[in-house]
């Protein structure tokens, strides 16, 4: 089951404008890692989501990845979700 790990201050914007809030979630594997990806919410309720960004030993490794992702990084992630 998919978890919240951390939600971003930081607003992304589509070129057309629209604002949406990133938030890295994760889930742990069958073989106990934890597999991480980022999720981008509009106020509307749209949702994209990227693949798996990275694999991580745990939930803690998982969490210290996502408290070093920057602004510039979400802009690419953003790039990435369908």
């Amino acid at each position: 089951m998919a978890e919240l790990i951390q939600t971003y201050a930081e607003v992304v914007r589509e070129s057309g404008g629209g604002e949406y809030t990133a938030h890295a979630c994760g889930e742990e594997r069958e073989d106990g890692t934890w597999e991480g990806w980022v999720e981008f919410h509009s106020a509307s309720g749209e949702v994209r989501r990227t693949g798996r960004e990275t694999t991580q030993p745990d939930r803690a490794a998982l969490a210290y990845w996502a408290s070093g992702l920057e602004p510039v990084y979400l802009d690419g992630a953003f790039a990435r979700a369908a």
